[in-house]
């Protein structure tokens, strides 16, 4: 089975105890609950950074503290949750809320940048994870290994691009065109928002396998942070697309 989810990768059920009753075992019913949670959980401390930087005159200043501590917090959070899986129950709370702070900061500037933008990436993000679910659940897209395959190599890729900018840049060399607003840099970034959109499908097949083997009851947690993880990356991808067309006109 493969993901290219980091946190939902093919090894993650192997090598765990399986449930003993019902009542211990992991459901895609219990894993959208947790989902929900995370959600609210995250929205909570975004919209106090949010209204923290638009008080404050609209001030960067005022969110950088929140925007780089979440990021921060959130990474070391995300990676203990994936070595630690049986820790997702208290972990994966924490990682929403740090989330939420990072969101809230970026969001926040992105706006104040182009008016009406976020509303746009939220309702783009929310739509495509909700048109992508009905279409896994009919059956319209399936989760073969090759499709899989492609995903995991395509995501790859875009994670080598992104980890040579941010080495390079400490250099002050930029790859040229991609991160750029011109037709090579949108088309990038379609490119990119379709790739993390296709990782939602490999993330339901996973919670689906997940329960269908009697995983244990932490694993919703950890599943929902999955889930959680690849929203918030199509949610960014989304924003930087329409600030790279917001910025032509």
């Amino acid at each position: 089975m493969r993901t290219a989810n980091p946190a939902l990768n093919n090894k993650t059920f192997q090598s765990l105890p399986k449930a003993r009753t019902k009542a211990e075992r992991m459901t895609i019913q219990g894993t959208a609950n947790k989902t929900g949670i995370m959600l609210l959980l995250l929205i909570i401390p975004a919209m106090y950074v949010w209204n923290q930087f638009f008080a404050t005159g609209a001030n960067p200043a005022s969110v950088i503290p929140f925007t780089i501590g979440g990021a921060i917090g959130g990474l070391i959070v995300a990676m203990v949750t994936i070595f630690k899986k049986t820790w997702a129950p208290v972990t994966a709370p924490i990682y929403a809320v740090l989330e939420g702070a990072f969101l809230g900061g970026i969001s926040a500037i992105f706006e104040a940048q182009y008016p009406g933008i976020v509303l746009q990436a939220v309702l783009l993000t929310f739509g495509t994870a909700f048109g992508l679910l009905m279409a896994y659940r009919s059956g319209l897209i399936q989760a073969t290994e090759n499709f899989k395959l492609g995903v995991a190599a395509a995501t790859g890729g875009i994670f080598l691009v992104y980890m040579a900018t941010f080495i390079l840049g400490f250099f002050n060399i930029n790859i040229p065109y991609i991160h750029g607003s011109g037709t090579i840099g949108i088309a990038f970034s379609v490119f990119v928002v379709i790739i993390a959109a296709l990782n939602l499908v490999l993330d339901f097949d996973f919670i689906e396998s997940g329960a269908e083997q009697g995983a244990p009851k932490y694993m919703e947690w950890f599943a929902a942070f999955g889930l959680m993880v690849t929203l918030i990356w199509l949610y960014i991808e989304i924003l930087r697309l329409l600030a790279k067309l917001a910025s032509r006109r």
